[in-house]
């Protein structure tokens, strides 16, 4: 899972170096942002938050790990070879889905749906639509004074109250009963370096009725 990620980036950065590329954007992970012990309580994270890469390499958390590790390489990377780099950490991307398969972020609404899990840790969410973060990723593509890393999500919302909506708007689905208080957490994010630039998004119950209508549609959504 980490070297993927580094590598791979690592790939990237160097065809566009080669290819006289003016500006690139890379996507990161609002993983590479949220692991911070040291973040002052209750202050919504910003840009200035990185993921603590000690604590997650003792804690065996893989994901975060190398995100941040990809992402802070990405920008040194610029920075060495006057390539401007700009990175943009999306939180779970929801909405209606172009590709065929089925990813972890489609996969975790769906099973909400599907009838299969009765109980569910109650650990808060922060999502996008995919449609708008689409729209950050040209926006600072197109912006010539974008810079730096860019914190990308919407919504922050507890798993309980999200079942809530469904269920408002798709009452026939088997949802989970009952959810069990998590330790951690909550975490919140701070968009406004990216919202300074007119980044503006859908109302979350859009992105639900878009994304359920999609699984209805493809045939993914079974737990009626």
């Amino acid at each position: 899972m980490v070297e993927p990620a580094i590598r791979g980036t690592q790939n990237v950065l160097n065809a566009c170096l080669k290819a006289r590329v003016k500006k690139v954007v890379v996507v990161s992970s609002i993983a590479a942002v949220m692991i911070n012990p040291n973040w002052p309580k209750g202050q919504p994270m910003d840009e200035n938050s990185w993921s603590d890469t000690e604590f997650c390499k003792s804690a065996k958390m893989w994901y975060p790990f190398g995100k941040a590790i990809a992402e802070s390489e990405a920008l040194e990377f610029g920075m060495r070879n006057e390539l401007n780099i700009v990175t943009i950490c999306p939180s779970l991307v929801i909405g209606p889905k172009l590709q065929s398969s089925l990813n972890f972020s489609s996969s975790l609404l769906l099973s909400y749906l599907k009838g299969e899990i009765n109980t569910m840790n109650c650990r808060v969410q922060q999502l996008v639509d995919v449609r708008d973060f689409a729209e950050a990723l040209l926006l600072l593509y197109e912006k010539p004074e974008a810079e730096g890393r860019y914190i990308c999500s919407s919504y922050t919302i507890r798993p309980e109250v999200l079942v809530e909506k469904l269920k408002a708007m798709f009452p026939h689905y088997n949802y989970p009963e009952i959810f069990i208080e998590e330790k951690g957490g909550p975490f919140d994010f701070n968009c406004k370096k990216l919202l300074d630039f007119g980044w503006k998004y859908r109302p979350l119950e859009e992105s639900i009725v878009d994304a359920v209508k999609n699984f209805e549609e493809s045939g993914l959504s079974v737990g009626k």
